[in-house]
C-alpha cells in the first residue's frame, strides 16, 4: 500500500509540475529560447566589442583631428602725417598671422603677413591716391616691396616673415614669447638672426593673439594653412565744409586650412576699417593713438544688427560664411551664385548671411591658394 501511495504522489508531483511549466510558457523562455538569447547576447558583446574596436580604429585613424585655426591682427594709424608742403599720408598698417595649433598648444604651421596702405590727401583736403588702386599685401608684393637692397642678409620682406614663422613651428606660445631679442626688438639668436633681422615684436605679438583666438572648426593636424588678405580704398573720401575727408583701408582677412583633397576644412574671416580722418586744411583730426578693432573684436558695438534684416551682427554672418565654405573646394566656393549687387542667392546662404559676399570669395580664394 505504501508503494502505491508513494507512486500515486509522484505522479500528482509531475502532473502539477507539468501544469506549472505550462503557465509559464508565455514569460520565461524554454530552453532553445535560452539558448537563443544567450547566443543574441554573445552577439550583442560581439557587436560591442567590434564597435569598441572601431572606435579604437577612429581615434587612431583621427589622431590629427581636433586641430585649432587662428587667426589675428594688429593694426596701427600711427605713422600717419598731416598735409603740409607736401601732401598728407595716411598709412595703415596691420600686422596678420594665421596659425594651426594642436591640441598641446604647439604651433603646427604659421602664416605671416601685412598690409601697408598708403592714402596721400593735399592741404585742401583732397584724396590725391587713385582710388582703384590695387592694394597688396607684402607677400603679394614680394620682391617689389624693396626691403632686400636695405637689409644687412639681402632678404626681402617676405621672406623674413616666412623664415620666422617657420622658426615658430614646433613651439608654444610661451616659447615663442622667449626669443630673445635684443633693444630694438631684433632676435640675438644667431640661428634667427642669419634669416630675420626685422623687429620681432609685433610679428610674436600678433602670434600670441592668433593662438589665443584658436579653436576647432574641422581642421586636421595634417591640413595646409593659408592665410589671404585683401583690401581696397575706394571708400575713400574728401574733405568739405559740412564733413570730413576720411581715408579708409578697408581690409578683408581669412585663415583657411585645406585637406589633400583640395576641401577646406576650417575658416575664419575678419575684417578690419583702418578709418584716418582729416578736414579741408589737411590736417589729421583721428587720434592716430587709438586701437584699431577688428570687426571680430569688435562684436555687437559693430553696429550691423540693427539695421540687418535677419538680426545678425557682421562677425555672425562672417562665422556663418565661414562655416557654409568648409567642405566646399575653392571652385565649389567661386561658384556660389550672387545677384548683381555681389548678395548670395543660395537660400540656405541668405537666411544667415545676408552682407555682399563678393570680398569674402576673393579673400577665401587668395586663402587657399597660399595653403601650400
Amino acid at each position: 500500500m505504501k508503494k502505491v501511495a508513494s507512486l500515486l504522489l509522484s505522479s500528482v508531483l509531475v502532473v502539477s509540475l507539468l501544469a506549472g511549466c505550462g503557465s509559464k510558457k508565455a514569460e520565461e523562455p524554454s530552453t532553445t529560447d535560452q539558448s537563443a538569447t544567450k547566443t543574441e547576447e554573445a552577439a550583442t558583446d560581439t557587436k560591442e566589442t567590434e564597435t569598441a574596436t572601431d572606435e579604437t580604429t577612429t581615434e587612431t585613424a583621427t589622431e590629427g583631428t581636433g586641430a585649432k585655426t587662428g587667426i589675428a591682427i594688429n593694426t596701427s594709424i600711427e605713422k600717419s602725417t598731416a598735409a603740409g608742403a607736401e601732401d598728407g599720408l595716411a598709412q595703415i598698417d596691420s600686422t596678420v598671422v594665421a596659425v594651426l595649433v594642436d591640441a598641446d598648444g604647439k604651433i603646427l604651421d604659421c602664416k605671416i603677413d601685412a598690409a601697408q596702405t598708403k592714402i596721400n590727401f593735399s592741404a585742401e583736403g583732397k584724396i590725391t591716391t587713385d582710388l582703384a588702386s590695387e592694394i597688396k599685401s607684402k607677400q603679394e608684393l614680394g620682391a617689389d616691396y624693396g626691403m632686400a637692397k636695405a637689409s644687412s642678409i639681402q632678404k626681402e620682406w617676405n621672406e623674413q616673415a616666412n623664415a620666422f614663422a617657420a622658426y615658430v613651428v614646433g613651439k608654444t606660445v610661451d616659447e615663442v614669447k622667449g626669443i630673445a631679442v635684443n633693444d630694438e626688438g631684433v632676435a640675438t639668436d644667431a640661428d634667427l638672426a642669419a634669416s630675420v633681422t626685422i623687429k620681432l615684436g609685433g610679428y610674436i605679438a600678433t602670434i600670441e593673439k592668433a593662438v589665443a583666438n584658436a579653436k576647432e572648426l574641422g581642421a586636421s593636424n595634417e591640413d595646409k594653412l593659408g592665410l589671404g588678405v585683401n583690401t581696397t580704398i575706394n571708400k575713400s573720401t574728401d574733405a568739405t565744409a559740412e564733413a570730413e575727408g576720411l581715408a579708409q583701408a578697408y581690409s578683408f582677412y581669412e585663415a583657411v586650412t585645406v585637406d589633400a583633397s583640395g576641401k577646406i576644412t576650417s575658416a575664419v574671416v575678419d575684417s578690419t576699417q583702418g578709418n584716418v580722418n582729416f578736414d579741408t586744411k589737411g590736417a589729421i583730426t583721428s587720434d592716430l593713438t587709438a586701437a584699431v578693432q577688428t570687426k571680430q573684436e569688435l562684436k555687437e558695438n559693430y553696429g550691423m544688427k540693427k539695421a540687418s534684416a535677419i538680426g545678425k551682427e557682421w562677425y555672425e554672418q562672417a562665422d556663418a560664411f565661414a562655416a557654409y565654405v568648409t567642405g566646399k573646394t575653392i571652385d565649389e566656393v567661386k561658384g556660389i551664385t550672387v545677384n548683381a549687387e555681389g548678395y548670395a542667392e543660395d537660400a540656405d546662404l541668405t537666411s544667415s548671411v545676408t552682407v555682399h559676399i563678393g570680398p569674402f570669395i576673393t579673400v577665401t580664394e587668395k586663402a587657399v591658394a597660399s595653403a601650400k
